[in-house]
């Protein structure tokens, strides 16, 4: 997400903001947070995280287009407790360049299964596929129903199922009213089922886990007091949502800027989320990463 995002979301919470619905219990519990440092000048504004399936190796894009790829070293909960982070990789063109603005904005990050990276970018709103490393462009696409997307609150969302198909949900619908997921299938998207939105949550992340439920990743923003975060666990077939349900919420100001999701499974067989929060690059927010362990 962008400064100018985040000037839009403070805009819309001084108009009013309706108190967040709390879920009827929680079904996942917090083990640990991070603020995650490195020496690069250009990290941070981490929008998108991809996890190997231990949860220690990781890969995450920031809005300037930089891929960061390392490993999380993590304590006795699981708990992310220090970071060892390669060197950046700035995203290219087609043409071999550097991606630079407008076209840079990117926001989500998919993990196929031979390596491959899916990224999802916003104020241009296409799907950049790249190699496992992020230094070799390979594709992109622009789908027709993406140019409907507002300018900063576009392709936000991205996962990939267990056939190779991605998911991407804007951040705010085109049309208004409910969510509408996006689904590629080979070349050809579309929309098999729109998503219930719940006042002023939007979708900013998401993952399928190893039970291949999709996790998504949803925020909120309350002037004075900062962002709310939670995630909601779908169980979905081809063609409708079979299952809806909130399994974790934070209070507006416990969290920074949650925006990427990765979901991955423990040793003992528990699901673990991994969050992290977008700095924005600005000194009073932080890059925070959050871990959940879910309890059912």
């Amino acid at each position: 997400m962008r400064f100018g995002s985040t000037l839009g979301l403070i805009a819309a919470g001084l108009l009013g903001a309706a108190a967040p619905a709390w879920p009827d219990r929680m079904r996942a519990e917090l083990v640990g947070r991070y603020i995650w440092t490195d020496a690069s000048p250009i990290f941070g504004g981490i929008s998108g995280l991809e996890l190997t399936p231990d949860g220690l190796g990781f890969v995450a894009v920031s809005d300037s287009g930089t891929v960061f790829e390392g490993r999380f070293l993590r304590g006795a909960e699981g708990q992310v407790t220090g970071t060892e982070t390669g060197a950046p990789v700035v995203l290219l063109s087609h043409h071999g360049k550097p991606l630079s603005e407008p076209t840079r904005d990117a926001e989500g990050i998919a993990l196929a299964t031979d390596g491959s990276l899916f990224i999802s970018f916003e104020t241009r709103n296409h799907i950049g596929h790249y190699s496992a490393d992020g230094t070799n462009w390979i594709a992109e696409d622009w789908p027709e129903a993406f140019k409907a997307f507002a300018e900063n609150l576009g392709a936000e969302a991205l996962a990939i199922d267990g056939t190779g198909r991605l998911i991407v949900l804007p951040e705010v619908p085109p049309k208004g009213g409910n969510t509408p997921v996006y689904r590629r299938t080979g070349e050809r998207w579309e929309v098999p089922f729109t998503l219930r939105r719940d006042g002023h949550w939007n979708p900013v992340g998401a993952d399928f886990g190893p039970d291949g439920r999709l996790y998504l990743l949803e925020r909120d923003f309350w002037p004075l007091l900062g962002f709310a975060s939670r995630v909601r666990r779908l169980t979905l077939s081809d063609t409708a949502i079979q299952s809806d349900e909130v399994i974790w919420q934070s209070e507006p100001g416990w969290h920074d800027n949650l925006e990427g999701i990765a979901v991955w499974q423990d040793p003992a067989g528990a699901v673990r989320l991994t969050l992290v929060a977008d700095d924005n690059f600005l000194p009073v927010q932080k890059t925070e990463v959050v871990d959940l362990k879910l309890t059912e």
